[in-house]
């Protein structure tokens, strides 16, 4: 039986990492386009671990999130992702992308072969090239300037 109109969800954490004024950005193996670090947020993992873990595997990177978590009593308030996208992924499928701001700590940059031709810093000029999506270049222009 066909499920017409049925459409299916995953949630995801993506980063822009920002360093001396500009945002990192891979070209996608399989899209043949530029994002930031991202990917799904395993079961039984935070979505603020996810962003992280991320980073880590896609760029080599160890990065600290903008927004740190608290303690509101006993309950732990998670770190803030800048805002959430709903992406459509196919006619079927979408993610429910969150999307975080961090800056390097540490770590040498060598993106993941398997996830990605190349990695680039573009500056706040480089992100309005062509072949930069208007989303990735709003939101890596807010995370430039969220750490200015």
């Amino acid at each position: 039986m066909e499920s017409a109109g049925i459409i299916t969800r995953d949630f995801t954490a993506t980063t822009f990492v920002v360093d001396q004024g500009r945002t990192l950005l891979l070209l996608h193996r399989k899209l043949g386009r530029w994002f930031p670090p991202g990917g799904h947020i395993d079961p039984h993992e935070l979505p603020d671990e996810a962003a992280i873990r991320e980073v880590r595997e896609e760029t080599g990177l160890e990065v600290a999130l903008f927004t740190g978590g608290s303690q509101l009593g006993r309950v732990r308030v998670l770190p803030q992702p800048y805002c959430i996208l709903l992406e459509d992924i196919s006619p079927t499928h979408q993610h429910i992308d969150l999307i975080y701001f961090a800056h390097v700590l540490g770590g040498t940059l060598a993106h993941a072969e398997r996830e990605a031709h190349d990695a680039r810093w573009y500056g706040w000029e480089a992100l309005g090239e062509p072949q930069i999506a208007e989303d990735i270049r709003a939101l890596g222009r807010a995370a430039i300037a969220a750490y200015r």
